[in-house]
């Protein structure tokens, strides 16, 4: 270990300093590879080839690999190597680099700390995807684009050159327990059904006001089909954004409900998919900038669906 840029010394530097793998999450793993061999410096694709090369990891590329996986990682005469799916894009390629340096960590991890329980295949391909993503969407200046845009997860997904999907699920993870939202995607199944494909949501833990709670059958979830007359529905036969004013689970004109908007994303003409992004109607304001882009149609009250 006396090459710094050995993955395995990088592992043992982050037990020297937090102790048990238990003890570090995503993030901080994260934040210290990005310390340790990016500098801060932005991940693009050359800088992580780089790092795997130093880091003594071959890569390699293929075009025989099911359609279901991007890329894998095995050990080749005793040296790790990770093949990535050839023609994949580039923020595929950035997303597979670093999820598999990731599994490799972990398989070095119990070699280190005798008392690590290695982490199970989903709960480790898990810990990977979010190590991926801390490292490619830094937090802090990630949260601070998320209230820049006003929370339009296709404007995060082009200036960061990553999918929607991946956006999503990280304004989940750097609001988590700071604001009320929920957020979801939805994109049709090959026979044509609009269905939730992602989703994510918080609660707010500074402020017990600021929720809603008990409303999991309100706020769909993965798998769940479109409603007909939402504001996503709306968004898919129009072809443009669709904004809620006041959402609300009875008539009453008195009950706070929700805000919120939906938005397609169109590629040459052809519907790809719609987001939709709800927070309590005390919050509105979050959503101006992405409003005042958009040019939403305001649908003004809506009653017992989104």
């Amino acid at each position: 270990m006396d090459n710094p840029s050995d993955i395995r010394y990088f592992c043992y530097s982050l037990i020297r300093k937090y102790g048990s793998p238990d003890n570090i999450s995503e993030e901080q793993k994260a934040n210290e590879f990005r310390k340790h061999y990016l500098r801060d410096l932005p991940p693009s694709l050359k800088a992580l080839r780089a790092i795997a090369n130093c880091s003594d990891i071959d890569l390699d590329s293929t075009d025989k690999m099911p359609t279901s996986i991007r890329g894998f990682n095995h050990v080749v005469n005793g040296k790790n190597n990770i093949v990535v799916k050839d023609g994949d894009t580039v923020s595929g390629l950035q997303n597979t680099i670093l999820h598999e340096i990731r599994e490799i960590m972990e398989g070095i991890f119990p070699s280190l700390c005798r008392d690590y329980k290695p982490l199970k295949t989903k709960a480790k391909h898990y810990a990977a995807n979010k190590f991926a993503t801390a490292v490619l969407l830094p937090e802090e200046g990630f949260t601070r684009k998320v209230y820049e845009t006003g929370f339009d997860i296709i404007d995060l997904a082009d200036q960061y050159s990553k999918s929607c999907s991946q956006v999503l699920l990280r304004i989940g993870e750097v609001l988590q327990g700071k604001l009320f939202f929920y957020a979801s995607m939805y994109e049709p199944d090959p026979d044509n059904i609009w269905r939730v494909t992602y989703w994510t949501g918080s609660c707010n833990t500074e402020d017990p006001d600021a929720n809603a709670y008990g409303l999991n059958g309100f706020f769909p979830r993965k798998g769940r089909e479109l409603n007909s007359c939402s504001l996503v529905d709306l968004a898919i036969k129009n072809g443009q954004s669709y904004l809620g004013e006041h959402i609300t689970l009875t008539d009453s004109a008195e009950e706070e409900g929700f805000c919120a908007i939906a938005k397609p994303l169109l590629i040459q003409g052809t519907l790809i998919k719609v987001t939709l992004m709800v927070l309590l109607s005390r919050n509105k304001n979050l959503l101006e900038n992405q409003i005042s882009r958009t040019n939403p149609t305001v649908i003004g009250d809506l009653h017992g669906h989104l």
